[in-house]
């Protein structure tokens, strides 16, 4: 699963064996501690699987978000705020591995590059595909974009439901975390306000 394309992303659709040989002896000793047992028939294959799931999720790790961002650069004459909104973010919380997700918006306003539209969201899998905080996500995805295309500034607004605060903990299934993260002309507040204006509005 580590072998990587010319622009630092692939599909991932293939996984390192002796990887999931260990994660999946783990995960059949987690099943047997916690009271099931690891040879019926419906958890056979089991560890298995989560290994292979464990390590989709967690693949990130094995891209370069800077390099997929290099890949699609190209000069421009443009200067005005490039937005790209409500793209789907699925991570999983560092602290007890169980899922959050939501929807991440992000803007940028081109100092002579822009970059492929598709190469955004893709930077916020790169990140969102390893054991996270959605505060860290958020700064990850903020300085990439800003380090590599060394815009005028970079705007990330990220809204995630978190397993850990509905599943356990203070079950509060309806709470929604928001963060933001901004660089050059987005820490002016005219600038600001008009991009959260533009991530909520309904242009459709």
């Amino acid at each position: 699963m580590s072998d990587k394309s010319n622009n630092g992303y692939q599909k991932i659709d293939r996984y390192d064996e002796k990887v999931i040989g260990e994660i999946a002896g783990n995960y059949k000793n987690i099943l047997a501690s916690i009271g099931e047992d690891p040879n019926r028939e419906g958890l056979l294959k089991t560890p298995e699987r989560v290994a292979k799931a464990l390590q989709f999720l967690t693949h990130g790790y094995d891209l370069d978000a800077s390099e997929i961002l290099k890949s699609a650069m190209f000069k421009e004459d443009y200067s005005q705020m490039v937005i790209v909104k409500d793209i789907e973010v699925y991570s999983m919380c560092e602290h007890h591995m169980l899922p959050f997700f939501g929807k991440a918006h992000i803007a940028y306003i081109p100092n002579g590059h822009i970059v492929g539209l598709s190469k955004l969201p893709r930077v916020v899998d790169v990140f969102a595909r390893r054991l996270q905080v959605q505060e860290r996500l958020t700064n990850e995805i903020r300085d990439c974009i800003q380090d590599t295309l060394k815009p005028a500034g970079v705007a990330v607004v990220i809204e995630c439901k978190h397993m850990c605060m509905s599943m356990r903990g203070i079950q509060k299934q309806n709470s929604v975390t928001t963060t933001s993260a901004f660089t050059g002309e987005f820490d002016h507040d005219k600038t600001r306000s008009e991009f959260l204006r533009l991530i909520t509005a309904n242009l459709s």
